[in-house]
């Protein structure tokens, strides 16, 4: 049975609850890998996999609070257009920069004008339900290395004031 400080190995699929459609899989890529207990992924896919069997099919959806959060409208910026003059805008789509603090950031263009330009630095599925469809692969004990050093494909999350990097569960880390 899967319990905290087990490394679990899964394969996923999330849908939006809203819209139905896919917003992450690995169906075509390796497993996903994480230490269950260490906020690796986010926390409603942690707490259905608990207890959870090498071999089951979890089926389940994820509320914005236990996935990545309410839409905060604080995180909602107008920037000088000017500051996008080589870019040709759309509205919806995400650009990359970097935060004061020198880390990198994700925003969504949300609306812009002749004049200025609001950027969304809400999580792109903030406020979201999710679905999704898990087959756990594999558990085992953690190893004291992982446990202290977290596994290699894992990344540092933080909190849910919009700091956040990658997609929903692996090729980032579901950090909510």
């Amino acid at each position: 049975m899967i319990e905290n400080n087990k490394v679990v190995s899964i394969n996923y699929e999330v849908v939006d609850a809203l819209t139905q459609q896919t917003v992450d899989s690995n169906k075509d890529s390796k497993p996903l890998e994480f230490i269950v207990g260490h906020s690796q992924v986010i926390e409603g896919l942690e707490k259905q996999i608990i207890g959870a069997n090498i071999g089951d099919s979890l089926t389940f959806s994820v509320s914005p609070e236990q996935g990545y959060g309410v839409r905060n409208p604080e995180l909602l910026q107008e920037v000088d257009r000017e500051q996008f003059s080589n870019i040709e805008l759309e509205k919806g789509m995400t650009l990359f920069g970097q935060a004061e603090n020198g880390m990198p950031v994700q925003v969504i263009v949300a609306d812009f004008n002749d004049n200025t330009v609001i950027i969304d630095y809400n999580h792109p599925l903030a406020g979201k339900t999710l679905n999704f469809k898990v087959d756990v692969l594999d558990a085992r004990d953690a190893t004291p290395d992982e446990l202290i050093r977290g596994m290699s494909g894992g990344c540092g999350c933080s909190s849910a004031a919009g700091e956040h990097s990658g997609g929903c569960c692996g090729g980032g880390c579901g950090c909510h």
